[in-house]
């Protein structure tokens, strides 16, 4: 890793940008020097570079206009100026002392400034009477579509993997407070592997039938009753009856939502395999006061207006 953080790569860079800038004016020059009355034949023509495509597609010697010319110039001089005022030859800071880190933290402190005392008045207050607000439910939804959209989706119905935040399913909780508490400090959800506590392919095949029989989904019923006593393998998280624990954020495995599939297929795979899923904190990035609003947001989607009020 030294070998890219030595001075050696800052003077690299420098000397490149250096050598480009100088390299193209002494080309420009050399170009600008020819004349157009140097060029002409003797009949007062514009003469060609002798190349001819298509029998009569002849190329022209003429020089670029002066005023394009000029524009290169142009262009060569504001290069240099910038390079003096703001970093980019190598380790050079610039004139200026500008910085893109810099930059982004006067736009921060900018909007802390503006929206901070906003958002620190929404924290102050019960979770459902900021879900019951317009103003905070319009901020909590800009947030969600700029940080939760990208894996629950813009209408937060979520995906494969991804979990559904309309409806009242919740593997740890659907409390306002709970909410808040996953966004500020994430979740890792991990299944293991059961493969080797249920036993064979034919027992994970009949546990995945047992387990959709929970359901009322369709299922082999000879298939069921085979796999019932080997789903007691499964019972410390998800239950005698397969209602799930939120405690532990096991699934219910009795309903008809399923975060990976509801196939027999998908249900076999996660028993050999098992699962392994995360969601990141953004308390530290997004700060109390955010998450708040945004929290309020999220639980209002599976709660109707007339509840969120009260």
């Amino acid at each position: 890793m030294a070998d890219f953080t030595s001075d050696f790569w800052n003077i690299y860079v420098a000397l490149l940008t250096i050598l480009g800038i100088v390299g193209c004016g002494v080309l420009l020059w050399s170009q600008s020097t020819h004349k157009v009355s140097a060029l002409k034949s003797v009949d007062g023509h514009v003469g060609t570079t002798g190349h001819i495509w298509d029998e009569d597609l002849t190329e022209l010697n003429t020089p670029m206009p002066r005023w394009w010319m000029w524009l290169f110039y142009l262009t060569i001089v504001f290069g240099v100026g910038y390079l003096a005022l703001y970093p980019g030859l190598g380790s050079y800071a610039g004139k200026l002392g500008w910085n893109s880190t810099g930059e982004y933290k006067q736009e921060l402190a900018k909007a802390e400034s503006q929206y901070g005392p906003l958002f620190a008045r929404y924290q102050q207050q019960d979770l459902r009477a900021v879900a019951a607000d317009p103003q905070a439910h319009a901020m909590g939804e800009r947030l969600f579509l700029t940080y939760c959209a990208q894996c629950h989706g813009s209408d937060a119905r979520g995906n494969k993997g991804f979990p559904n935040l309309t409806d009242k399913d919740w593997l740890h909780g659907g409390a306002p407070e709970t909410i808040k508490e996953t966004i500020m400090k994430g979740r890792h959800g991990v299944m293991p592997s059961m493969a080797a506590a249920v036993g064979s392919d034919k027992d994970i095949e009949n546990v995945a039938h047992y387990v959709l029989s929970l359901s009322d989904s369709t299922s082999d019923p000879i298939k069921t009753v085979m796999g019932k006593s080997k789903f007691s393998a499964c019972m410390a998280c998800h239950g005698a009856g397969g209602k799930g624990n939120q405690a532990l954020g096991a699934p219910n495995l009795s309903d008809k939502i399923w975060l990976y599939g509801g196939s027999a297929e998908t249900i076999m795979e996660t028993i050999r395999k098992g699962r392994d899923n995360t969601m990141p904190a953004f308390g530290d990035f997004l700060g109390e006061g955010k998450v708040h609003v945004l929290a309020a947001y999220v639980w209002s989607l599976s709660n109707p207006p007339a509840v969120a009020t009260k």
